[in-house]
């Protein structure tokens, strides 16, 4: 066999290997991306929170992780405040043994409060977003 024709197999059998492990790191990613996500939060409604926890008088800590400032402004009947900037500084403060949910004011801080208690070991968290969408529901505050 001429070194011309062992030369184009060899260069064959590479663009083959090449392509087969391009192909089983396709399908690897590909079924990463399929699992289904093990993260702590939850997302929930205004109306899903009434129903789940506020009319039952479910035990759970409802956090408002605004500035103090904010917070007097007006919060929800009951919630607790730490804000996100102190929230790793006081996890003392937030119990482990209930479900915790946490609001903001349009969502964006409370993510941040989610991700810092999950990070903790926090396995109970629900995400109730910002207080102007509980109001535009029609959910009052104090």
């Amino acid at each position: 066999m001429s070194k011309r024709k062992q030369s184009h197999q060899s260069n064959r059998k590479y663009v083959y290997i090449v392509a087969g492990i391009g192909l089983v790191l396709i399908a690897a990613f590909a079924l990463l991306a399929s699992r289904p996500t093990t993260s702590a939060t939850q997302h929930i409604s205004p109306a899903e929170y009434q129903t789940q926890f506020a009319q039952v008088n479910a035990p759970h800590l409802l956090l408002d992780v605004r500035t103090p400032d904010e917070f007097a402004s007006g919060h929800i009947h009951d919630a607790v405040n730490i804000s996100v900037d102190t929230l790793e500084s006081r996890l003392s403060q937030v119990p482990r043994n209930i479900p915790v949910v946490v609001y903001c004011h349009s969502g964006n801080r409370s993510a941040q409060a989610a991700q810092i208690l999950t990070q903790a070991g926090y396995t109970t968290i629900y995400d109730l977003g910002g207080i102007n969408n509980w109001e535009s529901q029609g959910f009052p505050v104090e």
